[in-house]
């Protein structure tokens, strides 16, 4: 049933029934009400392809993530599609892996489907290749990016201070007497470099020196969070407490820690960052750096529909850390 079909039901013209199905005014009102029933009868829906020709507009954001697996960015995605779609807009999201060459692809992609303003989640969207895709394929579109931030004018950045979490994070641990701390840095982006360079700076204020620090990489994965502790326990029988990166790969290491019969946290201290959903199902609880990630997705999703509506914000907005204490420590 289309708008013409609904007019000759109703001997109008078809701008008439545009007019009723679009909420505007000038109709009479006994009109207007036999109108809204032939489109309630009928069920008719506006065609948001054509609508969105005439409007410019395709109502619809783009949400790029590196991984659908990672459930950190999962949720991230989800907030920020629950909070668009109160304001009538649909969300595409697209997995683009972290190869710089498909983030680009995948940008590109967006832009060939119109999309009216996109949220790339996560920092590994922090690189040259993609701000040079964003600046030619979105020049104006709002562009929003949870945990990281590329210097055009019309990209927005929403980041929390996990320098300062991670810090704050080896002073939690000694206080608690655990000064031979591991930590284990899921991949080299820009967040997690952060989080790197907090824990050097916190443990050279506990007299360490940045050579004799246990640093470590893995993927964030349990299973390399197993492999990684594994490797820990051979190397430092003496360590004390361990800070992983990211949540899941904590959990494979205390699953490693009780294998071997090693208490958490009574001769080993385990901590994790993401306050995600895993700390709590796994045993003992997991202690977590909560890096804000629902008010994150909240500030993402508010800034680029300002944008969308022609608001201005900051360039950046910071959000800051806090630890989640359970029974891990």
């Amino acid at each position: 049933m289309t708008i013409y079909d609904i007019a000759k039901i109703a001997g109008v013209s078809a701008s008439t029934v545009s007019r009723v199905a679009n909420h505007k005014p000038g109709i009479k009102e006994e009109t207007r009400k036999q109108i809204q029933a032939l489109l309630e009868e009928y069920n008719y829906r506006p065609n948001e392809t054509a609508r969105g020709l005439v409007k410019q507009s395709s109502r619809m954001i783009g949400i790029l993530i590196t991984d659908i697996r990672y459930a950190h960015h999962v949720d991230i995605a989800y907030h920020i599609e629950q909070e668009v779609e109160k304001q009538g807009y649909c969300s595409l999201i697209v997995n683009t892996g972290l190869s710089d060459e498909k983030k680009v692809k995948a940008i590109e992609m967006l832009s060939q489907r119109r999309v009216d303003g996109v949220i790339l989640v996560g920092s590994t969207f922090q690189c040259d290749a993609v701000r040079e895709a964003l600046a030619v394929c979105f020049p104006k579109e709002p562009v929003v990016i949870t945990n990281g931030y590329v210097e055009l004018p019309n990209v927005y950045g929403v980041l929390v201070d996990e320098r300062e979490g991670m810090e704050a994070s080896v002073r939690f641990m000694a206080k608690r007497g655990r000064r031979k701390l591991a930590f284990i840095l899921p991949n080299r982006t820009p967040s997690n470099l952060s989080k790197e360079k907090g824990f050097i700076a916190a443990m050279e204020e506990l007299g360490w020196s940045r050579e004799q620090l246990w640093i470590y990489t893995a993927p964030t994965t349990l299973e390399d969070g197993r492999r990684i502790t594994e490797q820990i326990l051979e190397e430092h029988p003496d360590v004390e407490g361990m800070i992983f990166g990211e949540d899941l790969s904590a959990v494979g290491g205390m699953r490693v820690l009780l294998d071997r019969q090693i208490h958490v946290p009574g001769q080993v201290a385990v901590m994790g960052v993401d306050n995600s959903r895993y700390c709590d199902i796994c045993y003992p609880k997991l202690t977590s750096l909560n890096n804000k990630m629902v008010e994150m997705s909240f500030e993402a999703a508010r800034i680029l529909l300002d944008g969308l509506e022609g608001r201005k914000n900051p360039e950046k907005i910071m959000l800051f850390s806090n630890i989640v204490e359970r029974e891990s420590t």
